[in-house]
Parts: structure tokens; C-alpha cells; sequence
């Protein structure tokens, strides 16, 4: 901790302190040792959704399990905005979830608190594949960038990774002001879906759906339940241990086969 970042962490505490909700990480506890601020956090065991979604390959996430994360994301947002705050952040990077199936918000560094005389802001800050294009040319935005930014998490999640992930940032920034962003790949996924995203992701933020909105959105209505989307992070779990387990295997035996080849080569 020192003198730039203390105004930074005070405002984030301050901001943990005040969102209690079911579906945000519950702040508990800071103290200050030496020259670091600890903050007791909820411990969420199963980590980020991006774990998950990494494993893409090998766990796809059905209709009813994107809705069933969707929804519980949206009531955390719905929350956050209900407090005229913008969070600013939403990826899967900070949506956390636990071996109960629980999903919640994490992570308010780059949170803001609007005000009856400032019901906009204009800072360029986020994450470039999940931001909103009022937020990447620097006009005013409001809550809608969370919207925004929580289609994009819909499709990350249909789809393993955000639009444009390949790209470079500035050019996906660019095609997201000049293209928008494209459909769906895959024709099988409903119209419901479509929809959502669709509401979600419209260029201008005055066509886009509020987080209230959506949560009473038929494709909101088709989510599953806590214990099928528990079965789903521990399956994701387990896969990731068996994945560690024979990377190391195969990284013990490569040394062995180079420490052969040192000592045939000595001789």
C-alpha cells in the first residue's frame, strides 16, 4: 500500500461494506499489517467462471445453465444499480461460484457511485472485450454498461470466449464501435437466447434492456437450479486436477528423459 493506490482501496472497502446481497461476495474484514491492507473476503471454492469456461472443450454449458448464471448475476446487478452504482467490470473473471452451485458478483475496484447532479460518467475504464461502445468512444454512460457487458459474458459463456478475443484489444475495440457485435455461430440455440442477447447488446444504451428488465425475460425463466449447476463446477473441478495431474506427469517425464540424455552424452 502507499500513497497512490490508498484513496483507491478505501473507496473499494467503503463500496464492499455497503453491497450486502445473496449474490455478491460478502465482504467480512480489513486491517492493515506493515505496509499491506488484507480484506477478508466469502471464500468461494469453486473460483471464477472462467474456469469453467476454459474447459470449453471439454464442458459446454446448456440453455438452462447460462440462464441459471445469467439470472443470479443479473439479481447481484439489478442490486448494485438499485444503489445508483456502476460496477464496470463484469466479466467472467469476477463472476465466482462455490462446489453449492452459488454464483456472485466480485471484485468493485473500478465500482462508481452516481449522484442526482452526476447520473453520467465518462471514464474510459473496463476491460476491452466486455465494454460497451459508449464506454470505449468516451461519451456518457450510465448502468447500462453493465447490461452491456453481461451479454457479452452470455456469449463468452455460449461460446468459450468474448467476440473478438483473437484480436489485438484496440482492434477488437474498433470492430465493436464499427461492426457491433456478431450472432450467435451456432443455429441451435433459441430464439429466447437470441433475444436475450440481443436486448442486452443493442449499440445504443437508450435501446438497451435494464437488469430488472431482463430478469423478467422468458429466457431468465428456462434457468436451472443450484444442484444441476453444482454438478457442472465440480465436474470442472475434477477435470481441471486430472489436467494438472498429467501435466505433471508428463513434466517429470521429460526431466527424466532429458537427465538420460545428460548422462548418456557425459559417458
Amino acid at each position: 500500500m502507499d500513497d497512490n493506490d490508498e484513496q483507491d482501496l478505501i473507496a473499494e472497502i467503503g463500496m464492499m461494506k455497503t453491497l450486502e446481497h445473496n449474490n455478491i461476495v460478502k465482504y467480512l474484514e480489513s486491517y492493515l499489517h506493515k505496509d499491506f491492507i488484507w480484506v477478508v473476503m466469502e471464500y468461494m471454492s469453486g473460483g471464477c467462471l472462467t474456469d469453467i469456461l476454459e474447459l470449453y472443450r471439454y464442458i459446454r454449458l446448456t440453455e438452462p445453465q447460462i440462464a441459471y448464471v445469467m439470472r443470479e448475476s443479473l439479481q447481484a446487478v439489478a442490486h448494485v444499480h438499485s444503489l445508483h452504482c456502476i460496477h464496470r467490470d463484469i466479466k467472467s473473471d469476477n463472476i465466482l461460484v462455490d462446489f453449492e452451485g452459488n454464483i456472485k458478483l466480485a471484485d468493485f475496484g473500478y465500482t462508481v457511485q452516481l449522484t442526482k447532479h452526476r447520473s453520467m460518467r465518462d471514464t474510459t475504464i473496463g476491460t476491452p472485450y466486455w465494454e460497451a461502445p459508449e464506454v470505449i468512444t468516451g461519451e456518457g454512460y450510465n448502468e447500462k454498461v453493465d447490461v452491456w457487458s453481461l451479454g457479452i459474458m452470455a456469449l463468452e459463456m455460449a461460446e468459450g470466449e468474448p467476440p473478438y478475443m483473437d484480436l489485438p484489444p484496440l482492434m477488437a475495440l474498433r470492430l465493436i464501435i464499427i461492426d457491433g457485435i456478431p450472432p450467435l455461430t451456432d443455429n441451435t440455440w433459441s430464439d429466447e437466447f437470441k433475444d436475450f442477447i440481443d436486448r442486452s447488446l443493442k449499440i445504443k444504451s437508450k435501446e438497451r434492456a435494464a437488469a430488472t428488465d431482463l430478469l423478467r425475460h422468458p429466457f431468465i425463466m428456462k434457468a436451472s437450479n443450484k444442484q444441476k449447476m453444482k454438478k457442472v463446477i465440480l465436474k470442472a473441478k475434477n477435470l481441471r486436477n486430472k489436467i494438472k495431474e498429467q501435466e505433471r506427469l508428463s513434466s517429470l517425464l521429460e526431466e527424466n528423459h532429458d537427465e538420460r540424455e545428460t548422462e548418456g552424452s557425459s559417458q
